[in-house]
């Protein structure tokens, strides 16, 4: 089928809304697809290249969005849809290979990652004709259609990887990951040393339940407060709405959370990552009881700590409403 590519426009929501209804039905978790609001922001305020396919007859058939985050050079694949009647003609690859090169065109971005429904091989074809790169999988991440996996994968733009910070130490649990990152990448870790692990302390801070406070525009300005510099809020497209609170005030966890999705990125740990030793199982049992299935954090491998400084684990990680423990951990 011949379909004609154009950006799309806040007068395309009613019809963009229409065609995730029609691909994903009831079960899109992402409020881009869904929430009128958040897609007239994202179309207006500049952080979003977002593309539509239409028949002759103007009809928009499929869409693809890369959203950014310019300050970190980030951006993400989402919202990649073709209409089930026009599948079959190459369309989704199309899409996704044009507003993918419209993002790196700008010059503002280093990467685009996505992550892929692995319940079909469908889409995982689509990101690798297109350059991206296998990284991993995020196991029972999402609720689509059920409890789901997803597969990472990113595109680079040319020369960013020989521009990265070395990565010098890891604790010897991550070398399997490095290992495969470095197989889905092509990045030499042989030099990159191994650091033994130390049991932590199972000791929480204070006694009771964490408290969690679900204020978005409080917590946003108590984030700034907490942490000044960009450098130290670094987790690209997520923006924290929640903050959980140790009951002595030992610990600031901010997270974004959100329960329609099931899922939940932990920001940032004030005063400092270790706070949550020992204390991680009470925080997801509390980020659980507030709607999340999954939680993913950041941890930037080139600050990991070097032989003769301390490692300590944090805990036993994340606990899904079904009993099954998952904590998502990329570098």
């Amino acid at each position: 089928m011949s379909a004609t590519l154009a950006p799309a426009g806040v007068r395309d929501i009613a019809e963009l809304r229409q065609l995730y209804f029609d691909v994903y039905g009831h079960g899109y978790p992402v409020p881009l697809g869904s929430d009128p609001a958040v897609m007239r922001r994202l179309l207006t305020d500049g952080t979003v290249h977002w593309l539509t396919a239409r028949t002759h007859g103007g009809d928009i058939v499929g869409a693809a969005v890369v959203q950014t985050d310019p300050g970190s050079r980030i951006g993400k694949l989402v919202g990649l849809a073709v209409h089930p009647c026009h599948r079959g003609g190459g369309l989704a690859s199309r899409l996704t290979g044009a507003v993918c090169d419209a993002a790196f065109a700008a010059g503002l971005l280093d990467s685009v990652f996505a992550t892929v429904r692995v319940v079909t091989e469908g889409p995982q074809h689509v990101v690798v004709r297109n350059g991206f790169r296998p990284l991993g999988l995020l196991p029972n991440a999402v609720e689509v259609d059920g409890c789901e996996s997803l597969a990472l994968f990113a595109r680079y733009a040319d020369g960013v990887l020989q521009r990265r910070a070395l990565v010098q130490h890891v604790p010897e649990p991550l070398t399997g990951l490095l290992a495969a990152a470095s197989t889905g990448i092509g990045i030499d870790c042989a030099g990159t040393g191994r650091v033994p692990v130390r049991g932590g302390s199972r000791t929480t801070a204070g006694a009771g339940p964490i408290e969690v406070i679900a204020a978005p525009a409080f917590v946003r300005r108590r984030f700034l407060e907490r942490f000044p510099h960009p450098g130290d809020r670094f987790f690209p497209l997520h923006t924290p709405n929640t903050v959980l609170v140790a009951p002595d005030g030992g610990f600031e966890a901010y997270a974004d959370l959100d329960p329609v999705a099931g899922s939940c990125a932990l920001v940032a740990v004030h005063p400092r990552a270790s706070a949550l030793t020992g204390a991680l199982e009470s925080l997801m049992t509390a980020v659980t009881q507030a709607g999340a299935d999954y939680v993913e954090t950041l941890v930037r491998g080139a600050r990991l700590p070097a032989p003769g400084q301390p490692v300590h684990h944090l805990g036993s990680g994340a606990q899904r409403r079904d009993g099954r423990r998952r904590l998502a951990a990329s570098g």
